[in-house]
């Protein structure tokens, strides 16, 4: 059997978000974007809403989303988004704002993560960024379903994004410890744990709903200085560092970090087609789990595609979630 090539675009690492929407019509179009208050998540709300989709910015600082909201509001010809609440790593604020959702939605830009610094649990006792980066968006992608199938109907698809990471490369999902009870803690790992589960969300996602007409892509922003990286400690920003200088990755645009987002929410590519991982505009390659990140610093590792472990980390997820 012929492996499937890759789907394509014209864009590339040094297209902007603007450049992806540009001559696309999002009128009518009704989108949520995660973590919206700062760094990708602003010029993705920003392209959108430019574009002329009805935006969301769900962030936890309403205050700060606010201030996100006028600046778009001024920049885009009066289009001013909606703001509301949402903190992933809590799933009563989870399940407030999909109580309050109404109506359709046609996109869900899950954008929104942590990094930490050192161990840090939720009150459920689960690891900060598997329980936000992923679980969260999980919570909130199964309690948007119902909206999103509406939105499928009404506009011939649905679309979730789900940012993850070159990040992934680093480590699978260790279904024995996902909240590192047993193991010693490497905030780096738990890192890379958790945007390999927004892979398998994507895999899983699309397998489930597909027959609805929604779809969920993975997505790599590539390096881009923002806010995520505030809580690094020296040995997080000396590997940072290594990594550039290896050349696994070369620092983007905040704008240009928000391409791909753009691409796998509005190209005609990924409109029916799901559960790919994105880098610089376009699906990556798949390479084998040993393969070195310096070498394929734009490929995706099996086990982040894998049907498999993403039906598993389902399960396991919507069993901790209760959902």
């Amino acid at each position: 059997m012929t492996a499937r090539a890759p789907l394509s675009t014209s864009f590339s690492a040094s297209s902007t978000a603007q450049e992806v929407v540009r001559g696309v019509d999002l009128t009518g179009v009704r989108a949520v974007v995660t973590g919206a208050s700062s760094g990708i998540g602003v010029e993705t709300a920003r392209a959108l809403a430019a574009a002329g989709a009805q935006v969301t910015l769900a962030v936890r600082n309403t205050a700060a989303g606010d201030a996100v909201a006028a600046s778009i509001e001024s920049s885009t010809a009066g289009i001013r988004p909606r703001v509301a609440r949402l903190d992933l790593a809590d799933r009563a604020a989870v399940a407030a704002f999909v109580d309050a959702w109404r109506g359709p939605l046609h996109l869900l830009v899950n954008n929104a993560g942590v990094v930490t610094g050192g161990l840090e649990r939720t009150r459920e006792g689960w690891e900060l960024q598997f329980a936000t980066n992923h679980l969260g968006h999980l919570a909130l992608a199964v309690g948007l379903h119902r909206a999103l199938a509406l939105g499928a109907r009404e506009r011939d698809g649905a679309r979730i994004v789900s940012v993850s990471s070159t990040a992934h490369m680093r480590s699978g999902v260790d279904f024995d410890d996902l909240h590192f009870e047993r193991r010693g803690y490497d905030p780096q790992i738990a890192y890379a744990q958790s945007k390999t589960a927004n892979c398998l969300f994507a895999v899983e996602a699309t397998r489930r709903w597909a027959g609805e007409g929604i779809v969920a892509n993975a997505v790599n922003p590539g390096g881009v200085a923002t806010g995520l990286q505030r809580n690094f400690t020296a040995r997080q920003r000396q590997s940072l560092d290594q990594a550039e200088a290896a050349g696994v990755f070369t620092y983007k645009s905040v704008q240009q970090g928000a391409a791909t987002t753009m691409v796998a929410a509005v190209a005609p590519q990924f409109a029916h087609s799901g559960g790919h991982y994105l880098d610089d505009s376009q699906e990556a390659y798949t390479v084998p789990n040993d393969a070195d990140l310096a070498q394929h610093p734009h490929g995706v590792k099996e086990w982040a595609l894998d049907p498999a472990l993403a039906e598993r980390l389902w399960t396991v997820s919507t069993a901790l979630l209760g959902i």
